[in-house]
């Protein structure tokens, strides 16, 4: 799990780096936004291999085929191979012993935001006295609810099919029924659909860039999370606002306007494309946060917000620091307090009780709903992985993680997965070093995963945002991981795999797709029993969109985007590790998740890169 590089000079930590791009492709259709677009800064270089004169210079960034000084070692046992992985967590685990303070870790690139328009304050950690109790029960009353505005309910334009941002939390088609499709035709020649999924295989592959949407103008760092894929349109956050696009052409059908920027947005959605965002009540000033306090859901196809909330804990309303869907239920988390509404109505639910030693750090959701409860003082805190009813906050299984493991995330809650860096040992920032299966009926630990920071390439952010895992995915009760990067055969060249770990054993199935010489792969989603996964390119190939068959691992191409500079120039902007990618219907989209100031220079930078096949 390598560590992104930093961030250039004068630009806030934990920023991905977005290095400028020619502009490509058709212009874009509809309303533009007005001024100079702002100027990425530009990631490290490294040498370049021999070359032709004729062959440009392309973009750094990983998997991109170029040589670096002292080549790395061959790759060590286990890459992408079958072995036996130790259970150490049969019984109830012991202590892991004192942690070392987690401010020292170097974040991943979503990593702890720093001061800006767009982040949730600082998170407080407080001690609780005494000996931790159980994760305790929650109520309906503590808190106060305050409505500060209530929109009324739009009609619903009928059902979606929506697909996940890279989370990889499985396919996430809707919180309340299951992924996937049964089609049976595998020749990419009769645009047929893959075996066990409901992506269709083109003809051609050969994508064409749909549209792009310039970066909006910032004068400070700004928030862009969140992006959703509907039968009906693309929908993307912008500067305080979300903004529905025609899927094809991009051309705007809807604004959501705000009155600040968003902090958080749920990947979920529910059946009928509702899904929820947490934003600031303001634009705030340069380098500061006007607190994430606001909760609103959105209808996604009718382009309308449902309602808005707040919390009220007493003197002001609580800062949230993550929201998220399960079962047509919105739950927020925070240190300072929890709360969960109903996703139709904004009707208050249940919040954690406000009296515990315990807090409800946040929450997972998904076709069920799973909170984070963290018992005890710093150093000795205690996580309670928790399924929960939707509707009533009632505890229905529980799992006690080791004393000592200060963060967690939560990869997929059904089946449940839980991501932690143990000891601070994967040593690269990524937040994992272990996996935990658990059953989500009796809250048993199903099997322990071994993840070491050095061979697997998932990240995640367990620190503030409990559900922020990207590059793996979880269906056909397997957790799907890239390795890393390692020699290819071709000098000069890097390649990876992706492997599957069994659910119940905690042991790697023997099941292997590789990237490719010079490209790396990771996982976006599942579609039905299949992994959807990209493929970042060597530095002259377009980025790929591929289907694994989950029992033959089988790869079938299903987009390869074009190779001319200027697109993989653009498309280099937004590797894996730096953007949200979706796929869905023989369509890609790209998108930054920062806005920020123009720096010098003036190249074109985009927020939305869009890619489709002809079929």
């Amino acid at each position: 799990m390598t560590q992104p590089p930093p961030p250039p000079p004068n630009q806030p930590p934990n920023q991905p780096p977005n290095p400028p791009q020619p502009g490509f492709g058709p212009p874009q259709p509809g309303p533009q936004q007005p001024g100079q677009p702002p100027q990425a800064p530009q990631p490290p270089q490294v040498s370049q291999p021999p070359q032709p004169p004729q062959v440009p210079q392309p973009p750094q960034g990983p998997g991109y085929g170029y040589p670096q000084a002292p080549p790395p070692a061959a790759p060590q046992p286990g890459y992408g191979y079958p072995g036996q992985q130790p259970n150490p967590y049969a019984q109830q685990p012991g202590p892991y012993g004192q942690q070392p303070n987690p401010y020292g870790q170097q974040p991943g690139p979503y990593g702890q935001p720093q001061p800006g328009y767009g982040y949730p304050t600082a998170p407080q950690f407080p001690g609780a006295p005494g000996t931790p109790p159980s994760g305790g029960g929650r109520s309906k009353a503590p808190l106060i609810i305050v409505v500060s505005a209530v929109v009324a309910i739009a009609l619903i334009v009928g059902g979606g099919l929506w697909y996940s941002k890279s989370s990889g939390g499985g396919d996430k088609k809707d919180t309340t029924s299951s992924s996937g499709g049964t089609g049976k035709d595998t020749k990419g020649s009769t645009g047929g659909t893959t075996a066990g999924g409901s992506e269709k295989v083109p003809a051609d592959p050969d994508s064409k860039v749909l549209f792009q949407v310039a970066m909006p103008k910032a004068d400070d760092t700004v928030v862009t999370s969140g992006s959703w894929l509907t039968d009906k349109v693309y929908a993307k956050s912008g500067v305080a606002e979300i903004v529905g696009y025609d899927r094809d052409k991009g051309t705007k059908l809807w604004t959501v306007k705000l009155p600040g920027p968003v902090c958080e947005a749920s990947d979920h959605t529910t059946k009928n494309d509702v899904t929820a965002i947490l934003f600031q009540p303001k634009m705030p000033a340069k380098n500061s946060s006007a607190g994430c306090s606001q909760i609103a859901a959105i209808d996604l196809d009718a382009g309308k917000k449902l309602w808005t909330k707040t919390v009220d804990s007493g003197d002001e309303p609580i800062n949230f620091e993550n929201v998220t869907v399960g079962a047509d239920t919105v739950a927020v988390g925070s240190t300072n307090g929890g709360a969960a509404f109903d996703i139709t109505t904004g009707k208050n639910l249940w919040s954690p009780k406000p009296a515990d030693t315990c807090y409800d750090a946040g929450y997972a959701g998904g076709t069920k709903l799973v909170a984070v409860r963290k018992c005890g003082e710093y150093g000795d805190r205690q996580l309670h992985i928790q399924n929960i009813d939707p509707k009533t906050g009632k505890v229905i299984a529980e799992y006690k993680m080791a004393r000592g493991i200060e963060y967690a995330s939560v990869v997929s809650t059904d089946p449940l997965v839980v991501a932690a860096d143990v000891g601070d040992s994967a040593g690269d920032g990524s937040g994992i070093s272990d996996f935990f299966s658990i059953d989500n009926k009796t809250g048993a630990l199903r099997a322990h995963i071994s993840a070491p920071g050095d061979k697997y390439a998932a990240r995640c952010d367990g620190i503030t945002r409990i559900e922020a895992c990207t590059e793996l995915a979880v269906g056909n009760d397997r957790l799907y991981v890239p390795t890393e990067e390692h020699d290819g055969s071709g000098d000069y060249s890097k390649t990876n795999e992706i492997v599957a770990f069994d659910l119940a054993t905690g042991k790697q199935t023997g099941q292997r797709a590789d990237a490719g010489d010079g490209y790396s792969i990771v996982p976006l989603r599942m579609d039905g029993s299949n992994v959807i996964a990209y493929k970042t390119p060597p530095y002259d190939k377009g980025g790929q969109i591929v289907s694994i068959d989950g029992s033959s691992f089988k790869e079938t191409k299903l987009l390869e985007n074009p190779s001319t500079e200027s697109v993989r120039d653009a498309e280099a902007t937004m590797l894996p590790d730096f953007a949200e990618i979706l796929y869905g219907q023989g369509r890609l989209y790209m998108s930054a998740v920062y806005a920020h100031a123009p720096s010098s220079g003036g190249s074109k930078e985009y927020l939305v890169l869009a890619f489709g096949t002809g079929s």
